[in-house]
């Protein structure tokens, strides 16, 4: 940077002596030339002057500029003139030169003639012309003079070279070397340039950078060779001139092969070179990038170029300077901001190359692409990409599809990408809008790594850029909010909270961007409300007093117009609002001690805030169970996520433990009054009380008082008593056990009567007195159940934590009670098809999905009966206990949702209905994550207490199967919904985007690593479960016993099989999360997999990943002999394979993987013939998949199962299946043919037709490929014959178009080198392929003789592919000069018994026909083949859509 702040100075220096000197001095030169003094005119006899005034010039003395009469051109003409015609020419030359050479011993007439001239005024006027040159330049435009002029002037150099500048700033050796530069000629270059190299080398170094730098205006193009060598010479010789001679390597015209050994010396010493010349380096260096040589040389400047070790030190001598004087800080400022300026040249360096060199920007992606480790990835590869990515538009997808990759594989991480903004932020900031316009597009995708790395960049760009970027950050991540995408939401809404969390005082300038958010919180699910009002409350609420005003009464303002909202749907929003907020106002801060009493004055005013805060939202939800069951359970969350203040709490603590007692708690002496339909009895107890002592929760009278009302005359809730509504118990149960939990830290002694209380209810067990119930008296012991279990829920999540035996024992018998009544709604909900359970999970995702299904189901059903009466909006209500607010019934009806019809019963042959209770999760109580630590239990010992509190008996209680299928089924709902992504989640047609969240609220609210985490913490007891299913199956094979040799025996073991099948689920679904592969959960997945590791060995020390996986593998392997159901097997199969996926060498397995499915396909399961169902043939489908696809010969398998399997069906009896295969039936053959049809169509797909250079056994091998491949296509098509149904019909023409088409493109090049040596072979390859290619004619023509448009659309694409085989098969011979081996007739039309279809006989008599069976000629030399004369225009002008449309099956 030296040398080029010195060369822009001499440049200027020169323009001002040289262009701008004549301006300087116009007013002195016009007063000379008015006074025209005799005296300051040299005057002297000599050939140098008197020729000089006859051409046109007059010199000066003095400081006076000599003065030009005439124009340049005119001058050099005329004194070329004089010198040629003079009459002692050539000696009159050297009489000028002389006298030039007197003239100039004179300091001042050097300098006078190494100024530019004075012009005349009235010559200026008629030229134009300002600039004028200099005497030196116009005589060394004049060839006859260069010479000796030339040297004269490098005799002169000499005495100046060590002088320093005179007082008007001009240096003589500048000046001199200056008249060299852009002549038009050079007589002698060659001398010039060894001049001026010898100059060079003995100038001092200030004037040795300005020297190299003019050579390029000095020398002609033919010295740019001699004068590169010679300076790479000198730039060994002296590394400090290293920078100017790479500043003129790049104008000169030098050879690549030298420029490239130059870049290498430079390469070399790149990493030890100062900062400010690094610039004028990497420019030379990728100026010197060829096309050949791109990739290679920018993969050696990413490694070698380190700018992060220049800003390092800097910033941490910033920090330092401030401690110390002003001078001292003054002077380390100077030196950082020229490093940061010198930065910024080589970033710019580097745009202004990727900007104009397409070359480059490719080479430097490709240099990134292909870096494969992680810790090889530097903060200058991102910096780069961000670079290229805002500077050239054409490779922007190229850039996102790097990033994708990059991101997907763990190489760019959070750590890298907050080292590249902070090294790099200085050229970042300015490319901020193409870095928010990647995260933009890094939003869209479906991936969650590459979302997360969007959300990284939003985080870096406001962190590290100034107020008008954090604006834009905002404003996009509103936008993003705003979308309606889920994921984008999401994402965008972590974004914004973090930013606040970290600096609030940022994002507060920016705060009316994410009010404007609060317009759109309709269409978002509860959740991301709550972020948005807690990113609002966070603001608002802040610890800066007076500050936030204005957004706390804005907060303010809303929640109370939300609360005070006729639409349901809002009053919702505005409770879930208020609780957030009244969390952050109350939360509980740890605070300076300087500060304790200020903040206790705060504490006061904030905990009035919150109370009143707090009773208003009780007083608006009062009056409807629904809005004060979802203030209970949203203040629950609230204080489970957060710490609230002591006082706060306690307030809280204590008014919601004294109305819950109020409300729900008697005495169990108290005597129910009313009259209720049945005998009310306290049942569910577990322990035996004293007709004086114990509580009992008062459920039936409670309920039964809402029960009784009529529909027709609850027109509000404001007409209910004001005694708390029954619905709530769970919820208000939930939001106390909490409290005390809190309060306590987890000691819930204070509450533990209500784990073994009784409830007030008759007997739910219905028996056969279900019958003679009305429809009312039944749905009040139906609804009456729902809250008998919902409210055991509520228990079994409060008191699962709890360590003493005797706690644990009871939680297990009310698990044995969830069990039995689960068992009692199975009964109740067959017996009434159309009833509407009470709610049980209030929130918007309730609201978006229940009504659909109730008016879309259940009132429809009930006014099958009424005369066709029009249905209404609001759905049904089967009793007082479901109705709703009505001030706005479109938007406040949130009746409960019944199932859809075709998933409500099943009926079987008895005539029974059975009722699946998983089509009632909305209707549940959610099972809190914790529930699940049940799993530990082994046998636990319950002591059972007398009246005296001494033990009066102990019973052993362990976890059943019934109870442990009841955790499991559970647990494998909730990882399917929290780790499957959302993309992969199917969801029907009107039905809501929430209808999936819906029962799982609280899981929502924990992020997905902390629920892995609980899950890998469960992994050992549920391996013990595994392992003891395991025996017991091997036991019961071993046994080989039967239903009749043990009674109950079927039952045990489809609920043993059905715990198996649940946990292989659960194991999958944990193995298969995609979230694995991001580098932040590989401890998660080291921790589950050590975890199966050690179930096989003791692990001393920590292993491998590869042989973790290996491990757990073969853990899980060993399981395969005890699976019990073919869905079992499967599951199997699955998560073997995401175990696989962890490997690096996964192909070792993929044997095992194929042996085991061959071995499930040809096991004969026992419950087969029960399982013929959608489901099952789904299944099967996946499993001959995954044996396909991982065996090691396609081919060879599908031959097995088409020619073995397949005839041993065919010639069995009717309903019985293959021996070899007995999984392949008359009703799964269907899925066999398509699968096998399928995998042939990939595998022929994928074998490359080779080249004609390839060696002779290549090709053998290859033909032998296709003759297997043809083959096994032979006996699949004439399978048709046999099995004629519609998807085995389609699933030929479908796949057999395919198939010849693959044999045009990957089979027939292949042919045409292979003919002359293969003869034989290939001919009788394709006479096998025409004997197929017949059978699809014939079942072309059966498509059309039965009219089946789901057939005859893949007409014409199939006759268009059966041409184009004709034409190629006679094109192959005609190259291999056997046309004669080819003769084309006319076909039959025939059915698929071979019938002749007379309808489609051609007209004329005279035409020639071919019998189907005479196809072959009897000469082995001959190939045939054939085409159907029948005119296809009609099917030609059909839809030629695509056939992958319809492949639904019988």
């Amino acid at each position: 940077m030296v040398s080029k702040r010195r060369r822009l100075e001499s440049e200027n220096k020169e323009n001002m002596t040289e262009d701008a000197f004549e301006i300087m001095k116009q007013p002195l030169s016009k007063l000379a030339k008015k006074s025209h003094d005799a005296h300051e005119v040299e005057e002297n006899g000599s050939v140098f002057v008197r020729l000089l005034k006859t051409s046109g010039l007059t010199l000066k003395t003095g400081e006076n500029q000599n003065q030009l009469g005439v124009d340049q051109i005119i001058f050099q003409r005329k004194l070329f003139q004089a010198l040629r015609k003079h009459p002692s020419y050539p000696k009159v030359i050297e009489e000028f030169v002389n006298g030039l050479e007197s003239y100039v011993e004179d300091c001042d007439s050097l300098r006078n003639c190494l100024l530019s001239c004075e012009r005349l005024q009235d010559e200026e006027a008629s030229t134009g012309a300002f600039y004028s040159k200099s005497l030196i330049k116009l005589l060394l435009g004049i060839d006859i003079l260069q010479p000796a002029i030339i040297k004269m002037l490098f005799e002169k150099v000499p005495q100046f070279l060590f002088e320093n500048e005179s007082s008007d700033g001009i240096n003589m050796s500048r000046l001199i070397i200056n008249q060299l530069k852009w002549l038009d000629r050079i007589v002698d270059s060659k001398d010039l340039t060894t001049q001026m190299m010898q100059l060079i080398s003995v100038a001092p170094v200030n004037l040795q950078h300005d020297f190299i730098t003019s050579l390029p205006e000095i020398l002609g193009d033919s010295q740019h060779a001699n004068v590169g060598k010679e300076l790479s010479t000198l730039m060994m010789q002296n590394t400090s001139l290293t920078v100017p001679i790479l500043d003129v390597f790049s104008s000169l015209r030098l050879d690549p092969n030298f420029l490239s050994e130059i870049r290498q010396l430079v390469m070399g010493k790149l990493s030890s070179v100062r900062l400010e010349d690094l610039p004028v380096i990497v420019k030379f260096i990728l100026h010197s990038v060829t096309d050949t040589t791109s990739l290679e040389v920018i993969s050696e400047l990413r490694e070698k170029l380190n700018v992060q070790h220049f800003i390092l030190p800097s910033q941490v001598q910033a920090s330092q300077s401030k401690l110390k004087s002003k001078g001292r800080a003054s002077s380390s400022g100077n030196q950082e901001n020229s490093d940061k300026d010198s930065i910024i040249l080589i970033f710019d360096v580097i745009k202004s190359a990727i900007r104009y060199e397409k070359t480059v920007s490719e080479a430097w992606i490709k240099a990134i692409e292909h870096i494969e480790s992680a810790a090889e990835h530097k903060a200058l590869d991102v910096a780069m990409l961000l670079i290229i990515y805002s500077t050239s538009t054409q490779t922007k997808k190229g850039i996102e599809k790097v990033l994708r990759n990059k991101i997907q594989s763990g190489c760019i991480r959070e750590q890298l990408l907050d080292s590249t903004f902070s090294t790099h932020y200085l050229v970042l900031k300015d490319i901020c809008p193409s870095i928010l316009l990647l995260a933009q597009t890094l939003f869209h995708s479906q991936d969650q790594r590459i979302i997360l790395f969007g959300s990284l960049l939003y985080k870096c760009a406001f962190k590290f850029f100034d107020t008008y970027c954090q604006q834009e950050v905002v404003g996009a991540l509103g936008t993003h909010i705003c979308s309606g995408n889920e994921a984008e939401v999401d994402a965008a809404l972590d974004v914004l909270l973090e930013l606040t969390v970290l600096n609030p005082s940022a994002m507060r300038l920016n705060a009316v961007f994410v009010k404007g958010i609060l317009d759109y919180l309709e269409n978002m699910s509860p959740q991301q409300i709550r972020k948005i009002f807690c990113i609002l409350s966070t603001l608002a609420f802040s610890q800066q007093p007076g500050t936030s005003n204005h957004i706390q009464d804005e907060m303010h303002l809303v929640i109370r117009k939300q609360l005070s909202s006729t639409v349901f749907k809002y009053k919702l929003i505005g409770i879930i609002g208020a609780v957030t907020m009244a969390g952050i106002m109350a939360e509980d801060r740890s605070v300076p001690s300087n500060s304790t009493q200020r903040r206790a004055d705060l504490s006061s005013e904030q905990s009035t805030q919150v109370t009143s805060l707090l009773q208003l939202v009780h007083s608006c939800t009062e009056h409807s169970p629904w809005a004060s069951s979802l203030y209970y359970d949203e203040f629950a969350n609230l204080i489970q996520e957060r710490k609230l203040a002591p006082k706060t709490l306690e307030w809280v603590g204590q008014t919601i433990f004294n109305d819950f007692q109020d409300a729900f708690v008697v005495d169990l002496c108290a005597v129910p009054e009313g009259d209720f339909p049945f005998a009310v009895k306290a049942l569910y107890g577990l322990e035996d009380y004293n007709t004086q002592d114990g509580i009992v929760i008062n459920l039936l009278p409670l309920f039964f008082q809402e029960f009784a009302e009529d529909v027709s005359q609850v027109t509000s809730q404001e007409s209910r008593q004001k005694s708390m509504s029954p619905l709530c118990l769970a919820s208000h149960f939930r939001l106390l056990r909490l409290c005390v939990a809190r309060q306590h830290n987890g000691n819930l002694d204070e509450i533990d009567g209500l784990l073994d209380c009784p409830l007030f209810l008759p007997d739910l067990e219905p028996g056969e007195k279900l019958e003679s119930m009305s429809t009312k008296e039944r749905s009040l012991m139906c609804s009456l159940t729902f809250l008998t279990f919902n409210w055991f829920r509520e228990v079994v999540n409060a008191f699962c934590q709890q360590t003493s035996p005797e706690m644990k024992g009871k939680v297990l018998s009310r698990l044995k009670d969830l069990v039995e009544l689960q068992e009692i709604l199975e009964k109740y909900l067959a017996a009434i098809p159309d009833y509407a359970p009470p709610f049980a999970n209030v929130d918007l995702d309730t609201l978006d999905v229940i009504p659909w299904s109730s008016s879309a189901v259940s009132t429809r059903q009930r006014n099958k009966g009424k005369g066709g009466r029009k249905q209404k909006a609001n759905g049904s209500k089967a009793s007082s206990t479901e109705a709703l607010p009505t001030e706005d019934t479109s938007e406040c009806d949130a009746g409960p949702c019944g199932r859809s019809q075709a998933d409500k019963e099943s009926t079987a042959k008895e005539g029974k209905t059975f009722v699946s209770l998983q089509n009632y999760r909305a209707f549940f109580r959610e099972l809190d994550i914790e529930v699940f630590s049940i799993l530990h239990s082994g046998l636990v010992t319950k002591f059972i207490l007398n009246t005296e509190m001494h033990t009066e008996a102990t019973e052993v209680v362990q976890l059943g199967p019934a109870e442990l299928l009841f955790l499991l089924e559970d647990l494998s709902q909730k990882l399917e919904n929290i780790l499957t992504p959302s993309f992969v989640k199917r969801i029907c047609f009107l039905k809501n985007k929430g209808s999936r969240n819906v029962g799982f609220s609280h899981l929502r609210q924990r992020s997905v690593q902390d629920i892995v985490h609980c899950v890998v913490q469960l992994l050992t007891p549920m391996c013990n479960h595994l392992e003891n299913i395991h025996n017991y199956f091997q036991c019961l094979g071993a046994e080989n016993l039967s239903v009749d040799d043990k009674p109950g025996a079927e039952a045990q073991e489809h609920t043993m099989s059905s715990c198996y099948q649940k946990l292989l689920q659960i194991f999958y679904t944990l193995f298969a999360w995609k979230g694995f592969t991001h580098y932040s959960n590989h401890h998660l997945l080291r921790s589950a997999l050590e975890v199966l590791t050690s179930r096989l060995k003791q692990m001393d020390q920590e292993q491998p990943l590869e042989e973790l996986v290996s491990q757990s593998f073969s853990y899980l392997q060993n399981f395969h002999h005890s699976i019990p159901s073919f869905q079992c097997g499967l599951y199997l199969l699955r998560l073997l394979m995401s175990i696989l996926e962890k490997s690096a060498a996964p192909a070792q397995k993929k044997g095992t993987l194929a042996s085991l499915a061959k071995q499930f396909l040809c096991h004969s399961w026992p419950r087969a013939e029960k399982e013929k169902s959608t489901s099952f043939n789904d299944h099967l489908h996946d499993m001959l998949c995954i044996y396909l696809e991982h065996t090691d010969n396609v081919l060879k398998a599908i031959e097995e199962i088409a020619g073995v399997g397949v005839p041993e069906l065919v010639n069995a009896a009717r309903d019985a299946p293959s021996s070899t295969f007995p999984t392949l039936t008359r009703h799964s053959f269907v899925i066999f043919f398509r699968v096998m049809m399928a995998e042939l169509e990939k595998t022929v797909k994928g074998l490359q037709a080779g080249t004609a250079a390839d060696s002779q056994q290549v090709h053998e091998e290859k033909l032998l490929h296709w003759n297997m491949a043809v083959r096994d296509f032979s006996i699949l098509i004439n399978l048709m014959k046999v099995f004629d149904s519609y998807p085995v019909l389609h699933a030929c023409l479908k796949y057999g178009r395919h198939f010849v088409e693959a044999f045009l493109k990957q089979c027939m090049p292949l042919l045409d080198f292979s003919f002359r040596k293969h003869r034989e072979d290939v001919l009788s390859l394709l006479e096998t392929l025409q004997l197929n290619t017949r059978l699809l004619h014939h079942l072309c023509g059966h498509s059309k003789i039965h009219q089946d448009t789901r057939l005859t659309k893949h007409v014409p694409l199939l006759k268009k592919s059966l041409e184009l085989l004709v034409c190629r098969v006679k094109a192959m011979l005609v190259l291999n000069n056997c046309r004669e081996a080819f003769w084309l007739g006319t076909l039959k039309n025939r059915d698929l018994q071979g019938e002749e279809i007379v309808s489609q006989c051609p007209s004329s008599p005279e035409s020639t026909s071919v019998d189907s069976g005479d196809g072959i000629t009897t000469h082995g030399s001959r190939s045939r083949a054939t085409e159907d004369q029948e005119d296809e225009a009609s099917d030609g002008q059909k839809d030629q859509d695509n056939d992958e449309s319809d492949d639904s099956s019988d």
